[in-house]
């Protein structure tokens, strides 16, 4: 059976695919029509959040039984039309967890302490030592948007930190975990000073995060979005950094990506990655070794 790697992978996750028998090509930088063109021919593809496996290459499948997903998200799957197919869609919403959970204390960590902004300016040769007061997480309240997996890792970590830890989810109705306080949509943005996103887009509901939100938050919040572009309005999150209700902002993720919004990223109270959630040498290695296992068992069955 023939396997396609539309996005990087980690070798050892390679080495188990043909140590199973597998075929695997490596084919990276695919648009969806290029991949509809290639598709034929191959029992499973895996890709990460680069590749967009849509309508149109699944109807160009001859032989497909499974589309992997190494990471959580699948918005850049057409999931139903493919389960409409008979083909089977894995993901491993598992495995970097922990990577995207230290992303969000870093963030937290840098925007407390001016860290990027400090480094700039000592790079520029200047000696800015009071112009970089910061604060501390101690004491201070996280609320939780999402508190799937990687929510629970990130208020496991701030509960350690010493902060206060709330949280809310549209779908989990129970607090999971001792150190977070379950509470109502509203009183998180209303007693949050530290605000944390972990939560899918929608596109039927639109961003979690509009004016109206931002309208509800304590003056001077701070804000981290390590989930998915499109859960905050980026032109509200703007006028939010402009008038001083959001003190500053940690964005990993964007409502187009690469983005172009380049009024945001450049922003002065602005802490900007490039969707970097994920990737670290440990959470990598998970990602590939687990989805190469989901592989192999969806192929024998």
């Amino acid at each position: 059976m023939k396997v396609m790697v539309c996005d990087p992978l980690a070798n050892d996750a390679i080495d188990i695919l043909k140590g199973a028998g597998l075929e695997v090509e490596i084919m990276q930088g695919q648009t969806p029509e290029g991949l509809a063109e290639t598709i034929k021919g191959f029992h499973a593809v895996i890709v990460r959040s680069a590749t967009k496996v849509r309508k149109v290459a699944i109807d160009a499948a001859d032989v497909l039984k499974v589309i992997a997903r190494g990471g959580i998200g699948l918005d850049n799957i057409d999931v139903d039309y493919a389960k409409e197919k008979g083909i089977q869609v894995l993901n491993t919403p598992a495995a970097s967890t922990r990577s995207v959970a230290e992303l969000a204390i870093a963030h937290m960590f840098a925007m407390a302490r001016f860290i990027a902004q400090a480094d700039i300016s000592m790079k520029d040769e200047q000696w800015e030592k009071k112009a970089f007061k910061g604060i501390e997480l101690q004491g201070k309240t996280l609320g939780l948007i999402g508190y799937g997996r990687i929510g629970q890792e990130t208020g496991r970590i701030a509960d350690a930190l010493g902060m206060t830890v709330i949280g809310w989810d549209k779908y989990i109705k129970e607090s999971p975990a001792p150190y977070i306080k379950k509470v109502d949509f509203d009183e998180l943005l209303k007693k949050s000073d530290f605000i944390s996103l972990h939560i899918p887009f929608i596109k039927a509901d639109g961003p979690t995060l509009g004016k109206a939100e931002f309208d509800k938050m304590k003056d001077g919040v701070y804000l981290v979005n390590c989930a998915r572009g499109g859960t905050v309005d980026e032109k509200a999150l703007l006028d939010a950094l402009n008038s001083g209700k959001v003190a500053k902002a940690a964005v990993d993720v964007f409502e187009a990506e690469p983005t172009a919004n380049w009024d945001l990223v450049k922003h002065p109270k602005v802490n900007c990655t490039p969707h970097v959630g994920a990737s670290t040498v440990e959470g990598q290695q998970r990602v590939g070794i687990e989805i190469a296992e989901k592989v192999i068992e969806a192929l024998k069955s």
